[in-house]
């Protein structure tokens, strides 16, 4: 999309490359807009010391010139706030795009907390520039053209204008590259702000429990980073303020300058000359100040754009055809006998103060219509094992086989949509995979079984709620997993939000019934009392596999299945 070592003009210019005809156009008529400014001045300047005979003249002109100014502002101002919407859609639907065929350990590394405020703060403020853009544009054009006006009347006064403009834009360059600096520090803060709303919003229950942990994260991290925010944006802005201040000054200035020395330095030229000069000036102020008042919202811009580029190029290895128009073949459809391991292995880079982590290598067989627990202590590897099993990471090492055939980078997607799954970080949409209008046949069955038809229904292809317990929450989402009917189906611990009675159907009633509707089955759990349900149990430690086949059936035999009256 755009590199982050470019600068801003070149972004800009790329951003704009498909909309060069409408780009071109706004800008045509930016300039018939802008000389007509400058005409209308002189005609006005002229008309000061006209004779009645060329009244009508004159008159004629100014509408002819009124109309112009009219058209080729309203024109430039339509076209430059087309192209900057449209920039805009383009951009969110890019990032958006982005985001989805970005590799997940990728996503997983950027956070959530730094990829929001890209979304969202970041291309906002491409928006609000986008939107004073054409303002910006026609004010610059105007300016132009009353210079041009300037050289006509008189080169010297024109080249003191010149020296002035060129002062004061110094000033507001060093202003700019000051104040560019102030915007990336609150930038980069916006992150850390981020993260604590997280905090105070995710853990409120927490925070209203332990008064020390929540006078710490107001006052002495969300404050300060409010704080400190607000400190350094006042600044940065102060320094166009004054950069601002300056300008007018400026004006005002060479005004009287110039009123004072044309007796001396130019003491034959016309009246005209001088209130002309006047006028030109008095007139420019307003689209100088105009074009100096949007220098902050370009210098966020550039900050903005500058992050936007930076996203782009973490997720700059896409997988490839992910949003491309799916086959005719309903996702899930296919056949699967059997899933292979062989000497995978994958790892993580060290975090501060720790070792590197590495699961592998691996060696699993899953067979069609197993049961396969995945067992073992924290961060001994499951949930990497399993993402590996999905295809979500791909293997640094060893191949994934499907049937006996390698998953290729081609094929991986494809693979993908054999599987539902139920991560223990699941996200629960609320609209069926039907679609909306559409109400599954089985829906009301299916709430009734999972017990919670009392609290939701399906309406129009929704959810009518997903206001419930994580676990009236995970059974909604194991009611999706039934409608797909994809034939691999895999539970990210599952069971341990529910309640024991529910548990056990899940366990000794609900995995069963999918095992004979022919569905593999991988669970990862910690309910050692159930794992007499398994088939097979995969048993990890440290990243290595301590278990096989062989242990599990071990392990299987010596385990029995509560009784409710165990319960």
């Amino acid at each position: 999309m755009m590199n982050p070592r470019s600068g801003l003009t070149a972004q800009i210019l790329h951003l704009l490359r498909p909309y060069w005809p409408i780009v071109l156009g706004g800008i045509v008529l930016g300039v018939v807009g802008g000389a007509s400014v400058a005409g209308l001045l002189a005609v006005v300047n002229r008309g000061l010391y006209a004779t009645q005979g060329d009244v009508a003249t004159l008159l004629f002109a100014f509408a002819g010139l009124c109309l112009l100014i009219l058209i080729g502002s309203i024109g430039a101002d339509i076209s430059a706030n087309y192209v900057g919407q449209r920039i805009i859609a383009e951009l969110r639907k890019s990032l958006a795009a982005k985001i989805l065929a970005a590799p997940i350990d990728q996503l997983e590394i950027y956070r959530s907390h730094r990829l929001i405020p890209v979304l969202t703060q970041d291309v906002d403020t491409i928006s609000d520039f986008a939107f004073f853009f054409s303002s910006f544009f026609v004010s610059l054009i105007i300016t132009l053209g009353c210079m041009v006006y300037l050289a006509v009347l008189s080169w010297p006064l024109f080249l003191i204008t010149g020296l002035v403009i060129v002062l004061g834009s110094l000033a507001h360059a060093f202003a700019r590259t000051r104040g560019v600096r102030g915007f990336n520090a609150a930038r980069d803060s916006e992150d850390e702000l981020q993260k604590h709303y997280r905090a105070i919003a995710e853990g409120a229950k927490e925070l209203r429990l332990n008064r020390a942990r929540r006078q710490r994260v107001y006052v002495e991290q969300l404050q300060r980073t409010v704080d400190l925010i607000s400190t350094v944006q006042v600044k940065s802005i102060n320094l166009f303020v004054t950069a601002r201040a300056l300008g007018t000054m400026l004006f005002f200035v060479v005004i009287g300058v110039a009123l004072t020395l044309r007796p001396f330095l130019w003491p034959d030229s016309p009246a005209a000359v001088s209130s002309g000069f006047v006028l030109v000036l008095l007139y420019m102020r307003g689209p100088i100040d105009q074009v100096i008042g949007i220098l902050p919202s370009l210098g966020r811009a550039q900050v903005a754009m500058r992050r936007i580029a930076d996203l782009s190029e973490q997720f700059s290895t896409p997988e490839q055809d992910l949003l491309a128009a799916p086959s005719t073949a309903p996702d899930g459809s296919g056949k699967i006998e059997s899933i292979e391991l062989r000497s995978v292995s994958y790892g993580f880079r060290a975090v501060p103060g720790s070792e590197p982590f590495v699961l592998g290598p691996i060696d699993l067989h899953v067979r069609r219509g197993d049961i396969v627990f995945i067992v073992g202590e924290n961060g001994s590897g499951k949930t990497t094992l399993i993402k590996l099993l999905l295809g979500l990471y791909a293997p640094q090492g060893g191949t994934l086989l499907r049937d006996g055939r390698p998953v290729e980078t081609e094929t991986r997607d494809d693979y993908r949509q054999l599987f539902t799954t139920i991560f223990s970080d699941y996200y629960l949409f609320e609209d069926l995979l039907q679609g909306a209008g559409m109400v599954p046949e089985d829906a009301e069955r299916y709430l009734k079984r999972l017990e919670v038809a009392h609290k939701v229904s399906v309406e129009n292809g929704v959810f009518t709620t997903t206001d419930l317990s994580t676990g009236q929450r995970k059974r909604l989402a194991l009611m999706n997993a039934w409608l797909e009917e994809r034939p691999v189906l895999v539970f990210d611990e599952w069971a341990a939000d529910q309640d024991p009675a529910f548990r056990h159907i899940f366990y000794t009633e609900l995995l069963p019934d999918l095992k004979r509707m022919g569905k593999t089955i991988i669970v990862i759990s910690h309910d050692d009392r159930y794992f007499g349900v398994a088939d097979h149990l995969v048993r990890l430690r440290h990243g290595k596999l301590v278990a096989g086949e062989a242990v599990a059936h071990d392990v299987i035999k010596s385990s029995s299945v509560p009784t409710d009256a165990a319960l």
